[in-house]
Parts: C-alpha cells; sequence; structure tokens
C-alpha cells in the first residue's frame, strides 16, 4: 500500500516520518512519502500513481475539494481537504485538520479568536471554531479570498482596512509566511498591537521558530506551533487509510508511534 503528502513546497513535511512509523510499529505493509505537484491544473495526474490514500497540503487543499466525488464530514462546509482516499475510480475527500487544531487547544477556555490568512487551512480552523462556540474573526491581505468566509458569517477584513475594536484571546497564523518568506504575516506594529493582549499566539508552521512567534515570545505571550496540529491529524487521517482498507490497528499504539516519532 502507497500513501503520500502531496504540495509545494513539500521537502519540508514530516508527514512520511509520522506514517512510516505507524506502519512500523503496527507492522502493517505501507509506504508513505512525498509528491511535489508544481501546477493545479496537474491534480487529475495523481490518479497515476496509484496511492491507495494521500495528504495534501499548501496550497491544494480547496483545488482538491473541486476533485472530489465525494465529500464527508465538516469537510463540506470548509470546501477544503488535506486526506484523499482512492476508492474505486471515485475520489473521496475528508478534513482532518479541524479536529487536528481543535485538539491542540481544547483545555484553554478562550472567548474569541484572530486568524491570519485566508487559505484552505484558515477555513479549517475558523469553522471548528464557530462549531465550538468561539467567536472567530479572519483578516486577509486580499479582499477575494474573504468572500467564502463572509458567506459563512465570519466577521472579517483586510489587512488595510483592520482596526483593533477588541482584543483577542488567541491569534492564528495560517499563511506561510514564517515557512517561505521568513516574514511576519502582518506589518510589525499592528502585530505587536494584537499580541499584546492575547493569551496564545499559535503558528501552523512547524519545526522553525517563525518570525510571528519570535515576535509573540518577545512580549512574552504563550506561544505554540503546529507540530501538535501535524500529529493529531496525521493520527486522524492515518485512521481514515486505514479504515478504508479494512485493516483493525491498535489506537493507542497508533498515537504513541507518532507522537514518538519527532
Amino acid at each position: 500500500m502507497q500513501f503520500a503528502v502531496i504540495g509545494n513546497p513539500i521537502t519540508h513535511s514530516l508527514s512520511p516520518l509520522l506514517h512510516n512509523s505507524a506502519f512500523k510499529a503496527l507492522n502493517i505493509k505501507g509506504y508513505y512519502g512525498r509528491y511535489y505537484l508544481e501546477n493545479p491544473q496537474d491534480f487529475p495526474t495523481l490518479a497515476s500513481l496509484h496511492l491507495k490514500g494521500a495528504n495534501i497540503t499548501i496550497p491544494y487543499k480547496e483545488v482538491a475539494f473541486t476533485h472530489c466525488d465525494e465529500v464527508f464530514g465538516i469537510a463540506k462546509q470548509i470546501q477544503a481537504v488535506n486526506t484523499l482516499i482512492f476508492k474505486e475510480n471515485k475520489l473521496l475527500g475528508y478534513n482532518t485538520d479541524a479536529l487536528g487544531f481543535y485538539q491542540c487547544i481544547q483545555n484553554f477556555s478562550f472567548r474569541n479568536a484572530l486568524i491570519l490568512g485566508a487559505g484552505g487551512s484558515a477555513k479549517a480552523v475558523a469553522c471548528i471554531l464557530k462549531e465550538k462556540g468561539i467567536a472567530t474573526t479572519i483578516l486577509n491581505r486580499s479582499p477575494k479570498r474573504l468572500e467564502s468566509f463572509i458567506a459563512l458569517g465570519f466577521n472579517c477584513s483586510t489587512y488595510a482596512d483592520f482596526s483593533k475594536c477588541e482584543s483577542y484571546d488567541i491569534i492564528i497564523n495560517t499563511t506561510p509566511s514564517g515557512l517561505t518568506q521568513n516574514s511576519l504575516p502582518l506589518e510589525e506594529s499592528k502585530l505587536k498591537a494584537l499580541l499584546a493582549d492575547s493569551k496564545l499566539a499559535f503558528d501552523l508552521v512547524y519545526g522553525i521558530q517563525t518570525p510571528f512567534l519570535s515576535l509573540a515570545k518577545n512580549l512574552h505571550i504563550s506561544t505554540q506551533d503546529g507540530k501538535a496540529m501535524l500529529i493529531n491529524q496525521a493520527i486522524l487521517a492515518f485512521e481514515i487509510f486505514m479504515d478504508s482498507c479494512g485493516i483493525t490497528y491498535d489506537k493507542n499504539s497508533l498515537m504513541a508511534s507518532m507522537q514518538n516519532a519527532i
């Protein structure tokens, strides 16, 4: 059985380490690799890889949604998928980002949240926060990508038009600014003002200390990167993969193998 994570960029992904560790620990014959997809129009070519399933990362989660024959769970609302099953000439889509993120913060009692960015990951985070009763505002550089959030009832603003009128318990960076450009997702003075009153700064990027998290740390704000979310969503995705193949496994061993992998 072959699986892969698909995106652009992709070399940084730790998903193969997580899933292959699980295969080894559970004594399941499977392999999980990386696949670089240069252009979104090439998405249909993935069928030729003969994968049983795949995870989708930046920037193809919304593209993947449009190619699915069926979509399940909260992915319908998010309109972005990060987990695919290739089955009987059909493409089945799921989203484990949403629950994977919420599992990271479920022990907090956040009143509201501010999300920076408006891509597929941002929508997953926003929808699960809304489902859990946490008031959520989305900021993005361009207004076009905010339209779908507005349609879902979220308070939205562009960076240029935004003026702080309240404090936010958690500020979540869903942009790839710290990964691809080593820059802040928002003008530093505005970001400092927002972070000053927050309880937690969360960056979906993992494995590096992003400028966003560094700024929060310098302001003595608690920080969390995307490592725990990565592990959580990977566990959920692995369960979908194995269930779709009719393979039984020990869930405790699965969790332990991925948590100890990185």
